[in-house]
């Protein structure tokens, strides 16, 4: 049976210790880490989430700004608070919650932050850094993901690594992360042919398709690292991920629960990117 990776301990854990650092660059330099969260409409599982993020800045003792603006706000209106963001020197990041209303173009939205404050790491500048094998700010979810397994001592050089789901905020950084690490890296979609055939070649299977309960224990191989990135609520209410846990939990090595997986580790390298820029130790 699996080892199950408790993200939600791995999360508190470098709370903490972010925490710990961003006192020291207080008492040594003056600075207080500052995150500026904007949101944009009234969708439930958004609005959750911001409290969640403005929660654990004032568990790490960060400076924060919080926007929340109505469904009917203009891209303008957006692109000026951002730029008023931008010029804040109190500000180290600025993040735009994901979706945003549909007359809002997300592409102009992020594009207008300072790469150097994307601290969700979606801007082309710190997409093109990543792809180059230099990353200055890395997507959260990705790197949470990474976080979670180098934490729990699972080997990420040479191995296998399948990802189901190709996505730009998951799929795609969390491929080019592990082919940074020195793993051959498979991405599947939904034009993928033989899904389960491919799946079951992994030695990391990272599920990122936001299907409930796609993977099956027929679709994994023993032994595997399982990281279920999704976060699906059925009929019934119930919470789950795009694995099917109890059937997968006997197969696999390690497994991440949903929740308190994943979900965790996003809010907290979002406050590591976020006390990076405030101390100035990203690439030059």
């Amino acid at each position: 049976m699996a080892v199950i990776i408790d993200g939600k301990k791995i999360a508190r854990d470098i709370i903490d210790e972010v925490k710990a650092q961003a006192q020291q660059l207080k008492e040594r330099a003056g600075v207080t880490p500052g995150l500026a969260v904007l949101l944009v409409g009234n969708d439930p599982s958004s609005r959750i989430y911001i409290r969640h993020k403005e929660n654990a800045c004032k568990t790490a003792a960060f400076f924060s700004r919080e926007f929340k603006l109505s469904q009917d706000t203009s891209e303008k209106e957006i692109l000026a608070i951002i730029r008023e963001l931008n010029r804040d020197a109190k500000i180290h990041g600025i993040l735009v919650q994901l979706p945003l209303p549909k007359h809002i173009d997300p592409t102009t939205i992020i594009e207008a932050i300072d790469p150097k404050k994307d601290v969700d790491g979606f801007h082309p500048y710190n997409l093109g850094r990543l792809f180059t094998g230099n990353p200055y700010h890395m997507a959260c979810t990705p790197k949470g993901i990474l976080e979670l397994m180098d934490r729990s001592s699972i080997a990420i050089e040479g191995k296998r690594a399948v990802i189901v789901g190709r996505s730009n905020i998951v799929g795609k950084p969390v491929a080019l992360m592990l082919l940074n690490r020195h793993a051959t890296v498979t991405v599947c979609h939904t034009k993928t042919q033989e899904l389960a055939f491919v799946t079951r070649q992994a030695e990391i299977l990272i599920a990122a398709a936001g299907r409930p309960e796609m993977i099956k224990a027929n679709m994994v191989s023993d032994g595997s690292v399982i990281i279920d990135v999704g976060i699906n609520r059925k009929d019934d209410g119930r919470l789950v991920g795009d694995v099917a846990f109890s059937e997968v939990l006997e197969k696999a090595s390690y497994i991440t629960p949903v929740p308190g997986g994943v979900g965790p580790m996003t809010i907290a390298m979002l406050l590591v990117n976020t006390l990076n820029a405030a101390s100035g130790q990203m690439p030059k």
